[in-house]
């Protein structure tokens, strides 16, 4: 039986305070790093998933927790606890968790990659504008508004999104909106990718029932090539 994937919560420096997440090493110990935000529910067994998964492919990855602790099943308290998080304080405690990933000595990369679903897209985006040239490659999937930049001129890392057609949370015209915004103004690398399902496809926890295995498997295939492509 194979060894399970060495993890671990971290704490981080934010600003003046500390942060928490989850750190997911690969077995060989060292490799490029990469940025896992979390959806609206917190920082789930879902998410951490994520990143152990990140892990098996080589990645150290780090999942921060943007709303301390708080975690969810419940579609009206997700909402209400995305709304409390101001975007400013997200940035921070995402900006804080560059900075620790590239501090480990297990991250080869001198740049990190970039993850995220749900909310965690559009603060993926944001967090892409916020660092520039740190940020190697940001991976929205089927982000919200929440957190999502005004301005992608900034924006050094190269894009790929995966985005639903029916998708009642950020509807797909809005994609197509941000994808056209993103290649006028960034100049970098973007792919967007729409698929035929709905809001979460990806998550096979969601509460709403979306999840779409064989959509879910292609889009995490092109993800984590376009990340390991990019890695540096």
């Amino acid at each position: 039986m194979a060894e399970k994937t060495p993890h671990q919560n971290v704490s981080f420096a934010s600003g003046e305070q500390s942060a928490h997440g989850y750190l997911a090493i690969p077995e060989s110990g060292r490799g490029p790093g990469v940025i896992v935000v979390q959806e609206w529910w917190g920082l789930t067994d879902h998410i951490r998933d994520v990143a152990d998964r990140l892990a098996a492919e080589g990645f150290v990855a780090l999942a921060p927790d943007l709303f301390g602790g708080w975690i969810t099943h419940d579609g009206d308290e997700a909402a209400e606890m995305m709304s409390k998080l101001p975007e400013a304080t997200g940035a921070r405690l995402l900006a804080g968790a560059v900075d620790y990933l590239l501090g480990r000595e297990e991250v080869t990369s001198q740049r990190v990659g970039a993850i995220g679903f749900c909310m965690g897209g559009g603060f993926v985006l944001n967090l892409a504008a916020q660092q520039g040239e740190r940020i190697s490659a940001a991976v929205p999937f089927y982000g919200v508004g929440q957190g999502v930049p005004e301005d992608y001129s900034s924006v050094r890392a190269a894009v790929q999104g995966h985005y639903a057609n029916f998708d009642d949370f950020y509807p797909v015209q809005q994609a197509k909106a941000q994808e056209q915004q993103i290649r006028e103004q960034s100049g970098a690398e973007v792919q967007f990718f729409y698929y035929d399902a709905a809001h979460a496809f990806h998550n096979d926890e969601n509460p709403a029932g979306n999840y779409n295995a064989e959509l879910a498997a292609q889009a995490w295939g092109r993800a984590v090539s376009f990340l390991r492509e990019h890695a540096n």
